[in-house]
């Protein structure tokens, strides 16, 4: 493996301020991180609502049946912030039942639920919503239900939602971002990520004259209703999960670069940034290549890539990526890792075009597994920055992570109840995956993994028993409780060292029991790879000092505590 070492006291330190914020280490936290820390509010799992208990679980009436299409109808009221509209959902049942389960918010009015023209029984609690047929839906058939709905809805969550804004010139500037709100906040859908409609879906959305919607898949057409609206009609050509189905309605402009290989390169900004997205856009083909060069083709070609003007930071909306970033480098203008790699790059292009591959074509079943979306992205952006401006840079890129991961609840919350994960899914996941790959040890054999790891589960809804299990057959080693210790306990690993008599001792604090991980020691001009184990001592020689004795904590991410 060539990889660039930093030297043995740098490793160290870059250990210190997550010793000190996890108390697993006698070292200490500086000054300024210690104040911070202080000011941070804790991240701590909130109790599960009555409705997260509806809406987490894949039940009975959620499991009897497999998603096939969408059709969403929609005509947006801008003066109004009134919605009303028709979603068809199409499905296989796949036993013998009379009824399904969809879901959408009790602020919505249900207006008629119908199959082949005639009503069904609808019965609503919280958001969850329980269509019954008057006769037996058999098992193997394919059945359509059209939903129709309407009220006002309301904007709520850290971007909104579903958000009735304005742009400078006081135009109807209208967006969603629902990831963590759900998709049901806004549109009747099975409000799951374990099933996607397979064979996509269409968005037909009416909008005032003069007004565009941009929404997911490829442009198929817009048509003047004659009553002052129009429709502006959208494929979606392969199977989304449910928070990605979008909306972005205002007077935007559109223009395009050449097809970069098969896929269509298409933006849509207010009049007033179109000269300054021509400029800032233009890293969209560099980022292409690089996620290209290590994954394969862009999963969603039928349906092109597009970037479009939002009011917020961003969002991994599939085909239709969010951008709010400002038209300017690093994270709202300022290099928000703070060791000057930032800056060198637009981290929403780069962090939300990556969920393209990860989130978008791999999606975890489960909101718990929601590390498999944010902690393999995270790390696409290590990927990238080693493929545009080599590995130092990307070490360096990672070591800026390190203060982020805070090591206060496992990355994996419960699952089955809408559970939200922790910050540390982000930036403890990339670093545990970067982790990873040291211990493969073998560049060509870790880019050919990740390569291969991606195309088998692309287009897939999976779980962390399908990463850690695929991820084991693969390198060969008992890999479930590194996984394990990672992601399901709070604490980072500790690699305990004890110096006495011309030797040192070590051995990991962990919590799984069977936790052992290959490392790097000794001295960056000569390291020598031991495999310490948890709760068992084991020693080499050394004879220099304690402080001389490094940890290569740029390649594993793991505490350090000497004595």
């Amino acid at each position: 493996m060539n990889r660039s070492l930093v030297s043995a006291s740098l490793c160290v330190a870059l250990a210190l301020p997550l010793a000190a914020q996890t108390g697993s280490s006698t070292n200490t936290t500086p000054g300024s991180a210690q104040a911070a820390q202080r000011a941070r509010k804790l991240d701590t799992l909130a109790p599960p609502t009555k409705d997260d208990t509806l809406r987490g679980p894949y039940g009975e009436f959620r499991a009897n049946n497999d998603l096939l299409s969408y059709r969403l109808d929609l005509r947006v009221d801008p003066t109004d912030k009134f919605i009303k509209g028709t979603n068809t959902v199409r499905f296989r049942m796949l036993k013998d039942a009379t009824r399904v389960q969809l879901e959408l918010t009790p602020q919505l009015a249900i207006d008629s639920a119908t199959m082949d023209g005639k009503p069904l029984k609808v019965t609503r609690d919280e958001r969850e919503v329980w269509i019954d047929s008057p006769t037996t839906l058999q098992g193997g058939k394919v059945y359509s239900i059209a939903l129709a709905w309407s009220g006002h809805p309301v904007t709520q969550g850290r971007f909104g939602c579903f958000s009735f804004d304005k742009d400078k010139a006081g135009k109807p500037w209208i967006t969603t971002a629902c990831e963590e709100e759900g998709a049901s906040t806004w549109w009747p859908n099975k409000d799951q990520w374990r099933d996607e409609p397979q064979e996509g879906m269409e968005i037909n959305v009416a909008v005032p004259n003069g007004l565009m919607d941009v929404s997911n898949g490829h442009f198929v057409g817009s048509k003047d209703l004659g009553d002052g609206y129009t429709e502006w009609r959208w494929k979606v050509s392969y199977g989304i999960n449910n928070y990605d189905v979008a909306l972005n309605i205002g007077e935007y402009v559109h223009w395009s670069m050449p097809k970069h290989g098969n896929t269509a390169l298409d933006f849509y900004v207010l009049p007033e940034n179109l000269e300054k997205s021509k400029v800032q856009f233009a890293q969209v083909p560099e980022m292409l290549d690089a996620y290209e060069h290590y994954f394969g083709e862009y999963p969603f070609a039928k349906d092109g890539y597009k970037l479009v003007d939002v009011p917020y930071a961003g969002m991994e909306h599939q085909s239709a990526v969010a951008y709010g970033n400002h038209y300017a480098n690093g994270y709202y203008e300022r290099d928000w890792t703070g060791v000057g790699i930032s800056p060198k790059f637009d981290f929403i292009i780069i962090h939300e075009s990556g969920h393209e591959w990860f989130g978008n074509a791999i999606t975890a079943a489960d909101k718990c597994d929601m590390w498999i979306h944010e902690g393999w992205t995270t790390y696409l952006e290590l990927l990238y920055v080693e493929y545009r401006w080599g590995e130092a840079d990307m070490l360096k890129y990672a070591g800026g992570l390190k203060p982020k991961v805070h090591n206060e609840r496992p990355i994996i919350p419960p699952c089955g109840v809408n559970a939200e994960p922790p910050q540390d899914q982000y930036f403890k996941g990339a670093l545990m995956i970067n982790t990873l790959r040291s211990m493969v040890g073998d560049d060509a054999k870790w880019f050919a993994d990740i390569h291969d790891f991606y195309q088998q589960f692309k287009y897939q809804q999976i779980t962390t028993d399908d990463v850690v299990a695929w991820w084991s057959k693969r390198t060969g080693m008992e890999l479930k409780p590194f996984f394990a210790e990672y992601l399901r306990h709070a604490a980072a690993p500790a690699l305990e060292l004890k110096f006495a008599d011309g030797k040192v001792s070590y051995r990991y604090k962990a919590e799984e029991a069977k936790f052992a991980m290959p490392i790097k020691v000794g001295d960056a001009a000569h390291w020598n790879v031991i495999t310490p184990v948890a709760g068992e001592w084991k020693s080499m020689p050394w004879t220099k000092s304690k402080d001389a004795f490094g940890v290569d904590t740029d390649e594993y991410y793991v505490n350090v505590v000497k004595e």
